[in-house]
């Protein structure tokens, strides 16, 4: 980058912490009923997803002979 000599032409940046605005910015719109209900919603399809997925996977991280079918051969059988 190539520096500059002559003096920074807006001065009033640096003095910018001494400006006060009188102005008040506008108060936040409160959510509406529909976007309260469609976000309740969301987050309830979310978190039936995660309980169901752990009821599902819970007996698939069983270890043990009662976990599963064991697959055995017919010859296994016959014996």
């Amino acid at each position: 980058m190539f520096r500059r000599r002559e003096a920074v032409p807006f001065a009033f940046v640096a003095e910018s912490d001494r400006f006060r605005s009188n102005v008040t910015p506008p108060a936040p719109q409160r959510p509406s009923l529909p976007e309260v209900a469609g976000r309740t919603l969301i987050g309830l399809t979310v978190v039936a997803g995660l309980v169901g997925s752990l009821l599902f996977g819970m007996p698939a991280m069983q270890a043990g002979p009662s976990a599963g079918h064991t697959q055995q051969s017919e010859a296994a059988e016959g014996r």
